[in-house]
């Protein structure tokens, strides 16, 4: 069976496993998001019963599978039925609920495997990898247990199925309901069943509490909430990071070698990730998040930024090239790390001032912005002050070229803006007339050197030609308001040039890799929003039907999309693409009081 990107995402915030159709598990990292992934038949297709580097639950003689979350949960259920009417049904989920006063998140996956009706054997392959795939882990047993020992770590799996038939992968038949917990090399003192069973409950209950907090919209309830808690699950508890998808090297056009590693968290994000957490009513999460911000700023040196940081907030990510996986559908290279840390990207310093600025103005916020932490904004405002009209690499992280990007530029002049509106809002008076004077300018160097009188709207880099999606925000950061005529004239431009179908192009010139082939899916959310912002309801609205219709069976999207064949590529799943979802849902749904 060919890799596809039809999964279900399941965590808990500390760790979390892609689970195919089959209910194999296909990617999981080990200890966190951007550990080792034990399982990563994702970057390497085998055939059943060869190979490592996966987690599967065979049915013999199976003929058809079915896949659907309990509503309002990450727990995923899948149902497998064989060729004389046996059926299995599988229960996956990491555990996450309260306890002891604070949360529980063990680096654990449970999995419940239950007769449903008839007689059906099943056959449990358990073969972690170690070293992205380099070797398959060696073992030690128990009575009730396996020891799965990389040099790196030491998982154990705890169940209460044969030892002999998992070690040795022998068919059997499955007369009741068995219980697999893969987590840390720690003894589990309760009965196996029992501790399940009680994880189960109260992570179900956890999530339907989360959900219940949401504030959603009215329309598009269902989508809103998967968004919402793929959303959640991207997010490190630990530091409140939220990376930007769970894999690395999914390609986002076949064959091309664009091919990243995703598992970071990009300050470029930051702004429409905040925003998102702010209209769902996610303070919690947003504060955390908003502190991870704040240290990352708190430790820059000289007021520079970089686009990207670890999720533990470290600076270096050394880019590598993994031998060991041949990539998804063998469509290599598979890379570790992202050397998008060392470009000079001008935006991260809006991006970060804007995200921030919620602290000062969100009175539901226990850590409130104050004058200290606004001085030490400023000194990421003095960059911006200082860059805004030179070259950089641009929001697209183009590592052959360097321009002066006019999205950089205007996230330059927003950090400007939003110094400006935060110190009036502490009463520092001539400091938010300094910030004011030097948001002015800029926006007058960017009208006068972005504008393209031929094409009648704002392009990509000063005195350049070519359009860019990233100009589809320009009403959205505050640069220009709706009904100004240049917006208005720039959206009909770039629907001219960079929309196919129903899609929109980031950008359609040659890069690094060639000219693109596929649509980068958080611009046609951008349009979306642009079109509700101009009072193309109509337009918007059937736009975002049709990117509801794109996403997976679960709901779930990818980076990219292939405009012809619907089909996702890129990193999996994209938070850029889920908040774009939310985001857009939002904006465009009918009111509660007026739509009954």
């Amino acid at each position: 069976m060919t890799n596809t990107l039809d999964l279900a995402l399941i965590g808990n915030c500390q760790i979390s496993a892609l689970v195919d159709a089959r209910g194999e598990i296909v990617w999981c990292c080990i200890p966190r998001f951007d550990g080792d992934p034990a399982f990563c038949s994702l970057l390497r297709e085998h055939e059943s019963g060869v190979g490592y580097g996966f987690f599967t639950i065979e049915l013999v003689d199976q003929v058809s599978s079915d896949q659907s979350y309990i509503p309002n949960t990450a727990v995923i259920v899948t149902r497998l039925t064989d060729a004389h009417e046996g059926i299995v049904e599988i229960t996956d989920f990491a555990p996450r609920f309260r306890q002891y006063g604070r949360m529980f998140t063990p680096m654990m996956l449970i999995r419940q495997i239950r007769r449903v009706q008839g007689s059906p054997r099943i056959i449990l392959r358990i073969r972690p990898a170690s070293g992205y795939g380099r070797e398959q882990c060696s073992t030690t047993c128990g009575s009730h247990h396996i020891r799965y020992i990389s040099p790196e770590w030491i998982l154990r799996l705890t169940t209460d199925a044969s030892i002999t038939t998992i070690l040795q992968e022998i068919p059997f038949f499955l007369e009741d309901s068995l219980t697999l917990i893969l987590g840390p090399d720690e003894t589990i003192p309760e009965a196996i069943g029992e501790l399940s069973r009680r994880f189960f409950d109260e992570t179900l209950a956890y999530w339907n509490d989360w959900v219940r907090d949401l504030g959603i919209p009215y329309e598009w309830q269902d989508a809103v909430i998967r968004a919402a808690i793929t959303l959640k699950l991207n997010t490190f508890d630990d530091t409140g990071a939220i990376v930007a998808a769970m894999t690395t090297s999914i390609p986002e056009v076949p064959n091309s070698s664009r091919n990243w590693d995703y598992r970071y968290c990009w300050l470029r994000d930051a702004y429409f990730v905040v925003n998102a957490l702010n209209r769902l009513g996610t303070t919690h999460t947003m504060e955390r998040y908003l502190s991870y911000l704040v240290n990352v700023v708190a430790g820059t040196q000289d007021g520079l930024l970089q686009p990207v940081y670890g999720i533990d907030g470290r600076a270096l990510l050394e880019e590598q090239h993994i031998e060991s996986l041949p990539g998804f559908r063998g469509m290599g290279p598979v890379r570790v790390g992202n050397q998008a840390y060392k470009q000079v990207q001008h935006d991260v310093y809006g991006s970060a001032i804007l995200a921030v600025a919620h602290v000062f103005f969100d009175q539901r916020l226990i850590q409130r912005g104050n004058a200290a932490l606004f001085y030490r904004l400023e000194s990421l405002g003095s960059t911006a002050v200082k860059i805004f009209d030179r070259p950089d690499s641009g929001p697209w992280e183009l590592r052959g070229m360097k321009r002066v990007h006019t999205f950089s530029s205007i996230m330059c002049w927003a950090a400007c803006d939003r110094l400006a509106k935060i110190a009036a809002r502490l009463g520092l008076i001539e400091r938010a007339a300094y910030w004011r004077s030097h948001s002015e300018q800029i926006h007058a160097v960017i009208c006068l050197r972005a504008w393209n009188q031929n094409k009648q709207a704002f392009v990509g880099a000063f005195d350049g030609v070519n359009l860019d999606a990233s100009m589809l925000l320009m009403h959205d950061v505050g640069f220009l308001a709706a009904d100004d005529t240049r917006f208005a004239s720039t959206v009909a431009a770039i629907e001219r040039e960079l929309r196919h179908g129903d899609y929109i192009f980031r950008y359609i010139e040659a890069d690094d890799f060639g000219v693109p082939e596929n649509a980068f899916i958080i611009c046609t959310f951008w349009y979306i929003y642009a079109l509700s912002a101009l009072g193309r309801t109509d337009e918007a609205r059937s736009l975002f039907e049709n990117m509801l219709a794109r996403r997976n069976r679960h709901g779930l999207l990818a980076e990219h999309i292939n405009v012809q064949t619907g089909e996702q590529w890129g990193n999996f799943v994209q938070t850029y693409s889920m908040v774009g979802l939310i985001n857009a849902a939002i904006r465009l749904s009918k009111r509660w009081d007026s739509a009954f």
